[in-house]
């Protein structure tokens, strides 16, 4: 093994666990709450899912990116990067509505510039662990 490919093994592993944790915190009912509140008003319309169903969903999503990128296959870790990469830009939209309300979201509410970087800067190391 070279020494990019351990530090592609560990940026996974990485990456992975805070996949895992997050996806986790989905299904914790007090931090459910706050993430089905964090749902843009554009996302609640009649025909869209429930905000529940988006935090359910979006935990799940986590949770199997988080192993995806764990497999020994390289093409499933690849097509699981990809999708979490589309993933974290879907997913956007409800953490800039929450910068956008401090006031109700309180430490959920990451102001929207440092958010956007971060969001970023994730979207980046998901690419170098995959590629």
């Amino acid at each position: 093994m070279t020494a990019a490919e351990v530090v592609q093994l560990v940026l996974r592993i990485l990456l992975a666990a805070v996949f895992a944790f997050m996806g986790v915190t989905h299904f914790v009912p007090r931090v459910r709450r706050g993430m089905r509140a964090m749902i843009p008003p554009v996302l609640r319309r009649p025909g869209m899912p429930s905000p529940a169903f988006l935090v359910a969903f979006t935990g799940a999503a986590e949770l199997a990116g988080a192993v995806g990128l764990l497999t020994p296959w390289p093409l499933l870790r690849q097509l699981t990067g990809i999708a979490l990469v589309v993933f974290l830009i879907l997913v956007f939209p409800a953490n800039a509505y929450a910068s956008q309300n401090r006031e109700r979201f309180g430490r959920a509410a990451i102001p929207f510039w440092p958010r956007y970087l971060g969001q970023l800067v994730l979207i980046a190391l998901v690419l170098a662990a995959i590629t």
